[in-house]
């Protein structure tokens, strides 16, 4: 589910016009899972853009309050999203923590970064949501601490199926700034793919593990 329907506009063209997002249908890239794909994201970008950066936080800061209502605490999951959620932390006046994909290994062992209050409710903030694995690490952890989680907000979803499954059998709520279906909707509005081109990353997005194989 996106926030609404300029957000998600406003946010592709962004990210594409930062290149943020890049798409190459004729070059794939290839992720570290060894999947082949026409597009990579890397929204850490973001971050090097002020007017930017502010406008991702603004739209998070009020969908959330919107979506979620006032939450006690914000989480960012490690690495990617602990710019952007300490920026929505911030804009909301509230505490922030991030979380660790594991453990670490050394001084308290923590997984959850900061001063955590168990029973207290929580929005998880992400950069980027694929199969949503990791992300929903994050909520474990979290739920393992006795967190009340109210939902993730994500600045944008690949809108896998398995992503979507996932976040089912894991109850969570997950609204994002923009997806996938605007993005090609803005690249092909904004020049930066052909119409015939569309075609190729609507196939990737049906298949992803095998696309290219």
């Amino acid at each position: 589910m996106i926030f609404n329907d300029n957000t998600a506009q406003k946010t592709a063209e962004l990210l594409l016009q930062i290149n943020a997002i890049k798409l190459n249908p004729k070059s794939p890239f290839t992720w570290a899972s060894g999947w082949k794909s026409p597009i990579y994201c890397d929204n850490r970008i973001t971050l090097s853009f002020p007017e930017i950066r502010k406008f991702l936080k603004n739209e998070f800061a009020t969908n959330i309050l919107e979506k979620f209502g006032k939450p006690d605490y914000i989480a960012g999951v490690a690495t990617g999203a602990i710019g952007i959620g300490l920026l929505v932390a911030e804009a909301l006046d509230l505490p922030f923590v991030y979380v660790r994909p594991e453990p670490k290994k050394h001084g308290r062992q923590n997984q959850i970064e900061g001063q955590f209050e168990a029973g207290k409710s929580v929005v998880v903030v992400e950069d980027l949501i694929s199969t949503g694995k990791s992300s929903l690490q994050a909520v474990e952890a979290l739920r393992a601490a006795n967190a009340n989680i109210l939902g993730m907000a994500a600045i944008f979803t690949y809108g896998f199926d398995v992503a979507s499954e996932n976040f089912k059998n894991a109850q969570i709520n997950l609204v994002t700034l923009s997806n996938y279906d605007t993005l090609l909707k803005a690249a092909v509005q904004n020049n930066y793919i052909s119409q015939e081109e569309v075609s190729t990353l609507a196939d990737w997005s049906k298949a992803p593990a095998v696309w290219g194989v």
